[in-house]
């Protein structure tokens, strides 16, 4: 795998009254169901901070590492990037408290919710930032149970070279089948690892193809089963799972997402400028490599753009 990511090429465009405005260029990859590459374009081998995409593969490690969880919507919340939503909130008060913690404990910044109507309730409310209304709140709630399992401090859990996150990162690097090229902090605190868009999505189809029992496959399995506490009533990746049987998706900040089929194959993908309004037609681009078609698809297969509260374009794929 090269040192840098050499960048991508144009994915997607924006049209706005017939007049092409803009270009979002990345990099994708698409894997047939044995792991060999069926299409990409731009630098599928540069690695890149997949972000909280790599939220399912460090699940997989807590696991691994002896996190007590067995109620499979507690383990979606742990690989989660929630919404800040009312039964996100309350999962998470409950995780903590049932360790004997409470939200003071977490590393994670305060932050408000991430979903624009569960944001807009708080403010409506008088509320503003708390640690427990941060997206990654699960995240580093299992980080902690993690640590009281294996007997390791919870002060410094988020260190790079705490136990937990040797053992996370042992997990990405099995999981991917790369070494991580960098080690990063990402927004809410905790070490992000940078690896190949084409190891990340190898990651993601040894996730949904794993045996049943295995804790690859009780992570894949507890996210598709609650798709609404990986993400959020409306977020991209839940409605993904929610529409397309079988499917496996967790985004990232930056233009990240990495998803996978059993018996299909799987991809991930980034957009360069980071915008996540191009990720989706990209995406649905994709999942057509794979002769893969719900109603869900042709939602994302073009996003509106609005002039005067009208529609008056579009972000459409270009790959």
């Amino acid at each position: 795998m090269g040192k840098t990511y050499a960048g991508g090429v144009p994915l997607a465009e924006v049209v706005r009254s017939d007049f092409v405005e803009g270009v979002h260029r990345g990099s994708v990859v698409v894997l047939d169901v044995t792991g060999a590459v069926l299409d990409a374009a731009g630098d599928v081998s540069g690695p890149i901070f997949p972000r909280s995409a790599n939220k399912p593969m460090q699940a997989v490690g807590m696991l691994r590492a002896g996190l007590p969880l067995t109620d499979p919507a507690d383990l979606a919340l742990v690989a989660a990037s929630h919404a800040g939503e009312e039964f996100h909130l309350a999962r998470v008060a409950r995780l903590l408290a049932d360790a004997g913690l409470d939200e003071e404990a977490l590393h994670c910044p305060p932050d408000l919710p991430v979903g624009e109507q569960a944001r807009e309730a708080v403010l409506r409310a008088g509320g503003g930032s708390t640690r427990i209304q941060m997206n990654c709140s699960g995240k580093h709630a299992g980080m902690l149970l993690t640590c009281r399992s294996a007997g390791w401090p919870v002060d410094g859990y988020w260190r790079p070279e705490h136990p937990l996150q040797q053992r996370l990162r042992d997990a990405i690097e099995d999981l991917t089948g790369e070494q991580a090229a960098a080690v990063g902090v990402d927004g809410c605190g905790a070490p992000v690892l940078a690896v190949s868009l084409t190891g990340l999505a190898r990651a993601y189809l040894r996730l949904v193809s794993a045996e049943t029992g295995t804790v690859e496959r009780t992570v894949a399995d507890a996210m598709r089963a609650y798709p609404e506490i990986v993400g959020g009533t409306e977020a991209d990746d839940t409605r993904l799972m929610r529409g397309v049987p079988g499917l496996l998706a967790k985004v990232g900040a930056e233009g990240v997402i990495a998803a996978a089929v059993p018996g299909v194959g799987a991809l991930a993908l980034k957009i360069d400028d980071g915008a996540g309004r191009a990720r989706m037609p990209v995406v649905t681009s994709a999942l057509r490599r794979l002769a893969i078609d719900a109603p869900v698809l042709a939602e994302f297969a073009e996003i509106p753009l609005f002039g005067g509260g009208l529609p008056v374009g579009t972000i459409r794929p270009l790959w």
